[in-house]
């Protein structure tokens, strides 16, 4: 929580509230050149970028990781090979 200060921001409603109904964009302190304009266009991009993203990552199923079973397996049977090493010698 910010307090005693006074910020500037952008909101951005999007149409489609599947995934987010707003995004805030907290503006930094003034940039010379830099419009109101530009900095609406690139709050949306923003939040299409975003909204493009997830929407691709929603879409996919997640793929199942043999990688990281094959190290599960591997390290509980190196870790069984050297007890019973420990315990034979």
């Amino acid at each position: 929580m910010v307090k005693g200060i006074s910020r500037q921001v952008i909101v951005v409603r999007q149409p489609d509230a599947r995934l987010f109904e707003q995004a805030i964009f907290l503006l930094r302190d003034r940039v010379p050149g830099v419009t109101d304009e530009e900095l609406l266009r690139q709050a949306g991009e923003a939040a299409d970028g975003y909204l493009r993203r997830n929407a691709e990552n929603e879409e996919k199923p997640r793929r199942f990781r043999w990688s990281a079973v094959a190290f599960t397996l591997l390290g509980a049977a190196a870790t069984g090979v050297a007890w019973l090493l420990s315990v034979l010698l």
